[in-house]
């Protein structure tokens, strides 16, 4: 037991220096950009360098997924070193199962590093989504008024951008600087909705694009798309709220799965790893960890609000 409390403390102590250190020099990088921009000097750096290792790393299919990934997720983290930190985690999570339970069991680090890379990048791009949305309201409300003052529907999206916050705001902006250099309303709302995929973004696009076309009182149409939009978020924050305790019981469940296999492990060391080199025993933890994973996407697909 005490080995593997030594084991477990090590784990996290690697990933958090990891993490540590990937967030030293993001924080780094962005103080000497600031320096930079304000002392006309351009000398030879961590940043620079951070900056050539994402030039090579985005020239590759996995950093240019990465990349864009980021970009969706309204992080301006560096590609190489989200990729870097997700590696070093992988490996230490590679050893530390192997070590604990099986070597067999250390495949699952590489699946750890992907699904974990994979799961960030899904949960802070949901949450940037779901904060847009929640300010849409406030948006609605904004060209509303800019409109009923007699503005265009591109200066309207420029007056929202300057008064609302992130991630609102910085997105708005980009639809008015893509406007400003030429592009067609309908690319940028396309744009928009590419970024921000969701059911209120699209009837908002549709009430702009339309009224754009073709007119008709878009004022009107704003404040009611407002007001169901104000209704829709407190609908969503009592389905979440209801589902919060059920959605914990079941994901400690499963987890319960795997805490039970290694609690079985250091009552009876080795076990796991006999169990691993006999076909009864492998099947008999596919089967289980198939029945865990099922649980886990089972749970995660009914508690999913649709957007």
């Amino acid at each position: 037991m005490t080995v593997l409390l030594i084991l477990v403390g090590v784990a996290a102590a690697s990933v958090l220096l990891v993490v540590g250190i990937a967030d030293i020099s993001f924080v780094h990088s962005r103080r000497r950009a600031i320096v930079e921009g304000v002392v006309d000097e351009n000398p030879a750096s961590w940043n620079a360098r951070v900056d050539a290792w994402d030039r090579s790393f985005v020239q590759t299919r996995p950093g240019r997924w990465v990349s864009r990934q980021l970009v969706l997720a309204g992080e301006e983290r560096s590609p190489s070193l989200v990729a870097a930190v997700t590696l070093a985690s992988g490996a230490v999570t590679a050893w530390l199962l192997s070590v604990a339970l099986a070597p067999a069991f250390g495949v699952l680090g590489v699946v750890a590093m992907v699904v974990g890379l994979r799961t960030w990048l899904g949960r802070t791009r949901q949450r940037r989504n779901e904060q847009f949305i929640s300010q849409m309201p406030e948006l609605a409300r904004v060209l509303s008024n800019a409109t009923s003052a007699g503005l265009s529907i591109a200066a309207a999206i420029g007056v929202a951008a300057g008064e609302l916050t992130a991630p609102a705001g910085p997105e708005l902006r980009r639809v008015a600087d893509r406007l400003r250099f030429g592009v067609a309303l309908d690319t940028a709302i396309e744009e928009l909705q590419e970024r921000l995929p969701s059911r209120e973004v699209a009837v908002l696009s549709s009430t702009l694009l339309v009224s754009a076309r073709s007119g008709g009182s878009l004022v009107t149409a704003l404040r009611d798309i407002a007001d169901t939009l104000e209704q829709r978020k407190e609908t969503r924050r009592e389905v979440r709220t209801v589902l919060a305790q059920a959605t914990a019981t079941g994901y400690t469940v499963v987890g319960m799965g795997f805490g039970i296999l290694v609690l079985l492990n250091v009552i009876q060391p080795g076990t796991v790893e006999r169990m691993t080199q006999e076909w009864l025993g492998r099947g008999a933890l596919l089967v289980g960890g198939g029945l865990l994973v099922g649980g886990a996407l089972v749970i995660r697909r009914m508690t999913r609000f649709p957007s």
